[in-house]
């Protein structure tokens, strides 16, 4: 059974930092690019970042300079690091993955950027 279990949300000031952990089970992880979403109330989910297998990254220009996402391949987790937050990156955060063919997203885990 595929399972992906994020942690890491909660409330922060504009201009601080949280750091997302998704921990998975049931797939291959070393094997597997991973992914995070995002979804703010009354929009669309949308990719933010993604980790391929040899550790190259990539990222949604609005994020690009200020999330960095990684992975350890021993935890079978992969985490995102996000600083310098601000009002537009409320949203809930969903990890992400494909494995034999089928999409697999966690539960998300909510982040509140205050002002």
């Amino acid at each position: 059974q595929v399972r992906l279990v994020e942690s890491g949300g909660g409330l922060v000031q504009q201009g601080g930092s949280l750091r997302l952990s998704c921990r998975t089970s049931g797939i291959a992880f070393k094997f597997s690019g991973m992914y995070w979403d995002r979804q703010a109330a009354g929009k669309q989910r949308d990719l933010v970042a993604a980790i391929s297998t040899d550790g190259s990254t990539n990222y949604t220009d609005p994020v690009k300079g200020r999330f960095t996402i990684s992975r350890d391949n021993a935890w079978n987790t992969v985490y995102l690091q996000m600083n310098n937050l601000k009002l537009q990156d409320t949203a809930d955060y969903y990890c992400h993955t494909t494995w034999k063919t089928l999409n697999y997203w966690g539960q998300g885990t909510p982040v509140n950027v205050a002002s």
